[in-house]
Order: C-alpha cells, then sequence, then structure tokens
C-alpha cells in the first residue's frame, strides 16, 4: 500500500491560449486518487511515483516531442512518459474541443485522465486495450466530476 498518492504540478508553458492553472491542478489530484483506487495487478509507475508533471505546452513544442520520441511529424494531444511527465497540446485541445463540441476544460480533464491512466498501466494500442481505456476514462471523468 503506498503511503501517500504523487504530488501533481500543472504548468502551462504556452501563452496562446488561457487556461485555469489550478483548477486543472485540483482535478489532476482528484483523478490520481481515483485511479489509485483502480483494481491493480502489479506495481504501477502511477504507484511508485512520488510527483506527476501536467506540462500544457504549445503544438510547436508538442511537435518536437512527438518527432523525437514517437518519431512522429506533427503535434499530438496528449504524450506520457513514465517517470511522471504528461504533455498536452492546449491548441490540439481546444482544436478537438470545438470539434467534438466539448468545453475546453473538458477536453484537457480527459487528457490527464488518459495519461494517468498510461501511467497506471493501461495501454490503447490495440482495440482491446483501446476499448477498456475508454471506458476506464469514461468511468474516473464521471467519478470526478460526480465528486466536484
Amino acid at each position: 500500500m503506498r503511503k501517500c498518492p504523487p504530488r501533481v504540478n500543472v504548468r502551462n508553458l504556452q501563452r496562446k491560449i488561457p487556461v485555469n492553472v489550478l483548477e486543472l491542478q485540483n482535478f489532476a489530484a482528484k483523478a490520481t486518487l481515483r485511479c489509485l483506487q483502480l483494481p491493480e495487478r502489479k506495481k504501477t509507475d502511477l504507484s511508485r511515483l512520488s510527483e506527476i508533471f501536467v506540462w500544457l505546452i504549445s503544438d510547436r513544442r508538442m511537435a518536437r516531442l512527438h518527432r523525437k520520441f514517437m518519431h512522429r511529424t506533427g503535434p499530438t494531444d496528449v504524450l506520457t512518459f513514465q517517470h511522471g511527465e504528461i504533455f498536452i497540446s492546449i491548441e490540439t485541445a481546444k482544436e478537438h474541443a470545438r470539434a467534438f463540441g466539448n468545453p475546453l476544460t473538458s477536453e484537457l480533464h480527459l487528457y490527464i485522465v488518459h495519461g494517468l491512466l498510461h501511467l497506471h498501466g493501461f495501454d490503447d494500442h490495440t482495440r482491446t486495450g483501446a476499448r477498456k481505456m475508454n471506458k476506464m476514462q469514461e468511468k474516473i471523468l464521471r467519478d470526478c466530476s460526480d465528486a466536484a
């Protein structure tokens, strides 16, 4: 059993789109606790970490990370690294929010949960894994909004 949950830090490194960092940090802390309550079959990165950083970045910076670590061109919405960093492209989040008819905050909550689940051992590289991960994302998003 873990002593205490990891500390969550949200940092806004982009200047184009205003975001409420405090609200996102509070949400991320709740979502982290909720993820840690999930049954685990093995020790995960999330259960071992003492700190998690959520970095809100520009498409330009995300495209560089995406190319360097995933060998793919262009930005992506979220990248998660097992040592506890979750990078979120605010510009891509805003585009996706508009396309799906969601508020930007809801899209950012989804990306935070997605990153946390990756840290907790979930994988979306197969159809079955993606289905399980999507189902868990929806549950955690519901649980965290009910607790608000």
